[in-house]
């Protein structure tokens, strides 16, 4: 059955024991993830746990024993979704409303690490999730740990996360899977006076009719000049015949998001607004092409890069040609001209294809993952012009 496609408990094990190795070569004594309910990636990559108003976090030693902590109203449900053995709460990773909790005695950095074996005040603590980790947290940690060295570790979460299992591969295909349903109920349903919103409602609808545990990002429908915001939300727009409007869908299954994406036309597309779309399209079809084992990440941006300005478009150009994607619908590795990696196979990308004007925008997006040979799609093929006759 789809809804049982999900991360074996197993493997929450593995990636904890794979990252004490990297801590080793780290010379790291703790490893700390720090999430919150909008990037809940890091914590969830070990403990299966997703937070709601409050923050978590998790520890993990040299030894590869870990914890997962949570704020004062989450000990249960933590406890219920924690695939990890130990829980901790700790004020520290209280809502940003900032409760107090006078009556509440709740464990520290220090209860934590001590049952963990982590001992001694002068530690070098990683912190992998270092834009995640408020000040209210961070200070908390300096309070425990004196004498401890506290360094940025962000590259050994990009390191661990960038080349999906089997697993992951396939809570990405499911996720396509249910995207592509919402999207084509969308193109089904849309008529002209009808609004972006009542179409997110319809993706919705069918996002959690078909399997997804949530929407895998804030659900895109844009209309004319909205078409131009690279990130957005949807508005009381209401549609008109002839528009341009922009569908990116996304479904999430056991924490990972897929999103597809692609414009369609609310009547017949001519001219130079025709030209602008179908341009995007073989700009996504130019990266397609790009993609193997060893390939290296910034050849591909910067020929990416190229393209738009050998086909006139350099002033239309906003970001480049792909990103990470898996537990959040936009992760790292990034592929930018400054990207120094080579791809590996089991990597997974968004082919993210985005051009913009004074009027209005376009995005072809899909998943793929790695090989050998080019590319596995990770969704069904995109590239129709869905031009609506109403």
């Amino acid at each position: 059955m789809h809804g049982t496609i999900c991360i074996p408990d197993c493997e929450y094990k593995e990636r904890v024991q794979r990252a004490a190795k990297l801590m080793a070569r780290e010379k790291l004594d703790a490893l700390i993830l720090n999430s919150s309910e909008a990037d809940y990636a890091n914590a969830r990559y070990f403990s299966g746990f997703w937070p709601v108003f409050e923050r978590c976090g998790v520890v993990i030693s040299a030894s590869g024993d870990a914890a997962l902590m949570v704020g004062p109203e989450s000990r249960e449900f933590g406890t219920d979704r924690n695939k990890l053995e130990k829980i901790f709460v700790l004020k520290a990773y209280r809502e940003s409303a900032d409760p107090a909790y006078p009556e509440l005695v709740c464990d520290t950095f220090a209860d934590v690490f001590k049952s963990l074996g982590i001992t001694g005040q002068k530690l070098r603590i990683g912190i992998a999730s270092y834009l995640d980790t408020s000040v209210v947290i961070y200070g908390a940690i300096k309070e425990s740990f004196h004498g401890a060295e506290l360094v940025r570790a962000d590259h050994i979460m990009v390191e661990l996360r960038s080349v999906k299992s089997a697993a992951e591969r396939a809570c990405l295909r499911e996720g396509y899977r249910i995207a592509e349903i919402a999207t084509e109920q969308v193109i089904k349903e849309i008529k002209p006076g009808m609004t972006e919103l009542q179409m997110v409602g319809v993706a919705q609808r069918s996002i959690y009719e078909n399997g997804a545990e949530y929407e895998g990002l804030p659900l895109y429908v844009f209309s004319e000049a909205s078409t131009r915001h690279a990130i957005s939300r949807s508005g009381y727009r209401k549609f008109e015949k002839g528009d341009i409007v922009q569908l990116n869908l996304a479904a999430k299954v056991d924490g990972y998001s897929a999103s597809i994406g692609y414009p369609i036309v609310l009547g017949k597309l001519e001219g130079r607004r025709r030209d602008i779309v179908l341009f995007g399209r073989e700009a996504h079809q130019w990266s397609e092409a790009q993609l193997k084992r060893g390939v290296k990440a910034s050849d591909v941006a910067r020929g990416f890069y190229q393209f738009y300005v050998q086909h006139g478009y350099k002033n239309n150009y906003v970001y480049g040609p792909l990103h990470g994607t898996g537990l959040i619908e936009v992760e790292a590795p990034w592929v930018e001209t400054s990207s120094d990696y080579a791809f590996q196979s089991g990597m997974c990308f968004q082919i993210d294809t985005f051009i913009a004007t004074e009027s209005f925008g376009v995005r072809w997006e899909k998943g793929v993952s790695i090989t050998d040979e080019g590319v596995e799609l990770l969704s069904s093929q995109i590239g129709t012009l869905h031009e609506l006759d109403f």
